[in-house]
């Protein structure tokens, strides 16, 4: 796979005896980047290439003394958190922790937002599991308040991994959601539209934009889920559209009587914000860290300079890598206009 990248040396977050795997990086736009949430595996129950391996997760906070090194703060404190969960939490039902935060800032309030994955597991240890998207809101790190989730499972559908979308002309946000489609022997993660008329209430599930199973892209043929969406400012698709990175897995494997998973890259796609359509997909990966074996998965973009910056993805759900991409790169790889 010829590079069209840079894969900086070392790893993002110094991590500690505390905690072995860090994950879903996320950084505040207010602080210059220096700081935000990171996701800590508590324990970990399982093997990362195999369906079924459970994670409990705590979300964290970061201080960084550049872009390339994080350390790893206090636990994050979600004012309200516990009487949130007492109601969405069922008798029977597992609570295992916060996951997967992305942080957004409203420019016209100058709120923070942080939308993040409640993952709740049925108490018998079987397969089932509910996955709703959580949501907080505060001025900064230190108060943030939790509200209830913007998107609740409803058994056929699962909310988790936002990407914000601009409003588009009618002043709706077409979010990108990584969701659920349950087929007779196959859970597929496909990526769906997430309504938002309102960024801190509660969201409507839209239409289906991208299904693994519905196309013949190898390297995305079994999991889809949507990552960030770069600005104009760092490289232009035409009008009310946008390029991004999307998170793509190859089909599972049945090996017996357990599932494999295949490898998880980062791709480009590109968004038609003012409609909630995913136009292009790339054909081919454009991310595979040279350590990874089986995940690289990325959470969040950092503009350095015009036509510059910083792809942050996590190696395996263990530790974060910093890539620098440059726009007249990846201009090469669209498709034709």
């Amino acid at each position: 796979m010829e590079k069209h990248y840079f894969q900086h040396a070392g790893k993002v977050i110094n991590t500690d005896n505390k905690f072995k795997h860090v994950m879903a990086i996320t950084l505040n736009p207010q602080a210059d980047y220096k700081e935000g949430i990171v996701r800590c595996i508590t324990s970990r129950e399982g093997d990362v290439t195999v369906k079924g391996y459970v994670d409990q997760s705590e979300l964290h906070k970061l201080t960084g003394s550049s872009l390339e090194s994080f350390k790893i703060g206090e636990r994050l404190n979600i004012k309200n958190e516990k009487e949130i969960l007492n109601q969405i939490v069922e008798k029977d039902w597992d609570f295992i922790g916060l996951e997967d935060p992305d942080i957004w800032i409203d420019k016209e309030t100058g709120l923070m937002h942080v939308y993040f994955t409640i993952p709740i597991k049925y108490i018998d240890k079987t397969k089932k599991i509910k996955v709703h998207l959580g949501h907080a809101v505060g001025k900064d790190l230190d108060s943030l308040e939790m509200t209830a989730p913007v998107l609740l499972d409803t058994y056929d559908l699962s909310a988790k991994e936002v990407s914000v979308a601009p409003p588009n002309n009618k002043g709706i946000r077409y979010n990108l959601i990584e969701s659920r489609d349950r087929k007779t022997n196959i859970t597929y993660s496909i990526i769906k539209v997430a309504i938002a008329e309102d960024m801190g209430k509660a969201w409507k599930y839209g239409d289906t934009v991208f299904h693994p199973g519905e196309h013949n892209i190898p390297w995305i043929a079994g999991h889809a889920s949507p990552g960030p969406l770069f600005s104009k400012n760092f490289i232009d698709v035409g009008e009310g559209k946008l390029l991004g990175v999307i998170n793509g897995r190859e089909a599972n494997q049945k090996i017996g009587d357990k599932t494999k998973y295949g490898m998880f890259s980062v791709g480009l796609f590109i968004y038609d914000y003012e409609n909630g359509k995913i136009d292009w997909v790339s054909p081919k990966p454009l991310i595979q860290d040279t350590e990874a074996i089986t995940i690289t998965f990325a959470s969040q973009f950092v503009e350095t300079k015009k036509g510059e910056g910083i792809l942050y993805a996590h190696v395996d759900d263990s530790f974060v890598r910093a890539y620098t991409l440059k726009a007249g790169e990846l201009k090469s790889l669209l498709p034709k206009k």
